[in-house]
């Protein structure tokens, strides 16, 4: 099921309508502040602040850095910046029009810059290097990309061969499990969640609930 999204955040159907109803009483939307304490509420925290302000890698990073504080989750590695930028999202390199994204942040913010051609020098000049949220087309063969390279990284956990994983990326583990169960491979789901600290496996709903879900299935033999 794919629920109702407003100002980056996800609603149920029956709380939408009354969100819509309050986001109309204000001029402007809410910002949303989000609790970064794993890789998937890092990248979520970059896609809100990329909406409002297409940015440079230098722009970001502070903000960014000042976000990685003591609510981040204990075994979960702390993605560098750049690779979940280079990941998740689009840096614009002067070559081709401004793209609509960083035309319309900066034609809003910057009086020199409104009414200007995407083509532009002046616009191009000032957008080079920015990065921001792609389109829904483009997002899509991004994400595609990514799950690649998530499941590349899975099979070096699958090849582990000491006691315990100490740290990992959790999104790694739920692209993992999550092509493993598409493929009814159960024991792989298995071996590897046996890897990783218990509490981590219980404190994540997604790996616990493929974890017993395939115990189940393996238990009745299917």
């Amino acid at each position: 099921m794919r629920f109702p999204e407003r100002d980056g955040m996800v609603f149920l159907p029956e709380q939408i309508a009354e969100y819509d109803k309050k986001r109309a009483q204000v001029t402007q939307a809410p910002q949303m502040e989000l609790f970064v304490s794993d890789e998937r509420s890092a990248i979520d925290w970059l896609t809100n602040f990329l909406k409002r302000r297409t940015s440079t890698y230098q722009e970001i990073h502070p903000e960014f850095t000042a976000q990685l504080g003591a609510g981040w989750k204990k075994h979960e590695l702390r993605p560098e910046l750049l690779a979940l930028l280079e990941s998740n999202f689009l840096k614009y390199d002067g070559t081709e029009e401004v793209p609509s994204q960083i035309h319309s942040y900066l034609s809003t913010n910057h009086k020199d810059l409104r009414g200007l051609e995407k083509s532009d020098p002046r616009l191009i000049a000032k957008a080079k290097d920015r990065w921001f949220v792609p389109d829904p087309n483009k997002a899509q063969d991004l994400e595609k990309k990514r799950e690649r390279a998530l499941l590349k990284e899975f099979q070096v956990y699958q090849a582990f061969t000491g006691r315990r994983i100490k740290e990992f990326r959790l999104e790694v583990l739920r692209a993992g499990f999550k092509e493993a169960w598409g493929k009814k491979d159960y024991q792989t789901i298995i071996a590897v969640a046996k890897k990783i600290p218990d509490e981590a496996l219980q404190e994540d709903e997604k790996l616990l609930l493929w974890y017993d879900q395939a115990l189940t299935r393996t238990e009745d033999g299917l």
